[in-house]
């Protein structure tokens, strides 16, 4: 007689479900009968990763943090633990020893301790020094099945994996970081994730061309995908949302690189616009917008003789393709010879700008490079530019005006179709109440006579 044996599933843990999870029916429901509760989130100290998120860590959530070598992943991830004292955070490494996470938490307490005594709002270290660290449990393990045990004993209200590269899974027959353990290992802690309704965090390596390593589905399995940008030689970092089922997959978050850790910097305008005391030709402002925050940008041209016969088109922070169009544009409308011209083009402060309102900034700067004459002090531009010469409507006009004059601008150019046209339209955007002049264009050759001329 035969008998058949089942393998017993020892993959994952039968975790518990909270009290606020849902158990889900095997069947059918329609949509009129689910109920849906808004979800809880936690938030952090750090306003800048709330922001990212989407307003705050969403219980249950699997996030995905990528960046390169030494942009500072650990830092954020094991500042932010050490920073919610009323919380239980498990910070799980697979690369560093339990010696070295104490190194740089010690370097981070510093830090904290200095800030707290000047009274420093822009930080995310406002943890008082009794409180700092006491809810941070470290573990350095690589196996999955003994993560698991020791989740089973701690119960944390947040696990932090650094990084996902470095798991391995007894019930994979490969090397860890090979593409089958990496889905495996993501796999296990999705499971546990979505039954115990805990948030995890897990770090990972990125390739040579800047993408996440491991298989395309990584990225698909986790909720929340965030990449951690910047040269390691500034001091500025962006973190970047590019994909987020509870929120925007456009906010951005920027830090400040210190000796002792990440400083959060709640006004961007300020750090991407440089000090100047007398205007310089090359140099313009442009307001764009980074998910729901308005920036003032700093972006810069030069244009000089090509000395080789073939002109050189470079851009950095800004798209080569865009950038032709725009100067071809130039040419063809206005009459500007930009053929035989070297083009470089540049936006301050390291980061990549992809809104179409700063193409005015950028045409200003590169006719104002072109002639040699300085653009208007205090003077903004936020607008799009057309193949036609003419200049586009962009959205959220209102706010790109209110970011200038916060910080001073006395003038800002803007598309006139950005302009309410019937009665209802002027009570929603009233413009009498800004204090800076608003300069209402409608084309190319307008804005550079009202410069220029």
């Amino acid at each position: 007689m035969e008998e058949v044996l089942e393998k017993p599933n020892t993959s994952v843990p039968n975790w518990k479900a909270n009290s606020t999870t849902q158990q889900r029916a095997n069947r059918p429901v329609p949509v009129a009968d689910i109920i849906f509760n808004e979800e809880h989130r936690i938030l952090t100290p750090d306003n800048e990763f709330n922001r990212v998120l989407g307003g705050g860590i969403v219980a249950g959530s699997l996030v995905l943090i990528g960046g390169e070598p030494g942009i500072g992943k650990s830092t954020l991830m094991l500042q932010l633990a050490l920073n919610m004292p009323n919380l239980k955070v498990l910070y799980v490494s697979g690369e560093e020893s339990d010696h070295q996470i104490k190194m740089r938490a010690e370097r981070l307490k510093e830090v904290g301790m200095r800030n707290a005594e000047v009274g420093s709002i822009n930080s995310a270290f406002n943890t008082p020094h009794s409180e700092f660290g006491k809810g941070c449990y470290i573990l350095t393990e690589t196996s999955t099945q003994n993560i698991f045990k020791q989740i089973e004993e701690l119960q944390p209200d947040l696990v932090v994996v650094d990084s996902i590269q470095t798991l391995h899974s007894s019930h994979i027959e490969s090397t860890p970081g090979s593409v089958s353990q990496v889905r495996e290992c993501t796999a296990e802690l999705l499971r546990f994730a979505k039954e115990s309704g805990t948030p995890v965090f897990l770090i990972g390596h990125i390739t040579k061309d800047g993408m996440i390593a491991g298989p395309k589905i990584l990225e698909h399995m986790v909720d929340t995908v965030l990449q951690f940008e910047g040269d390691r030689h500034h001091v500025y970092r962006i973190l970047r949302t590019i994909k987020n089922r509870f929120g925007s997959a456009s906010e951005l978050g920027i830090y400040e690189m210190l000796g002792e850790g990440l400083r959060e910097v709640s006004n961007p305008s300020e750090i991407l616009l440089s000090q100047r005391d007398e205007p310089l030709s090359g140099i313009t402002i442009s307001a764009t917008l980074e998910g729901m925050r308005p920036m003032l940008i700093e972006t810069q041209a030069l244009v000089s003789a090509s000395p080789y016969g073939t002109p050189q088109r470079t851009a950095t922070g800004f798209d080569t393709k865009r950038m032709s169009m725009l100067l071809a544009v130039l040419e063809k409308r206005c009459g500007f010879q930009l053929g035989a011209k070297d083009v470089f083009l540049n936006i301050t402060g390291g980061i990549r700008v992809e809104d179409p309102a700063i193409d005015l900034g950028l045409a200003a700067a590169i006719i104002s490079s072109y002639h040699d004459i300085p653009v208007p002090f205090k003077t903004c531009f936020a607008a799009e530019i057309g193949l036609s010469g003419e200049i586009r409507a962009v959205n959220r006009v209102e706010q790109r005006i209110a970011e200038a004059q916060k910080l001073g601008f006395e003038q800002i150019f803007i598309s006139k179709y950005n302009l309410p046209s019937s009665a209802q339209d002027k009570k929603k955007m009233d413009l009498t109440r800004y204090k800076i002049a608003v300069k209402a264009v409608s084309n190319i050759e307008e804005v550079f006579g009202l410069l220029f001329g």
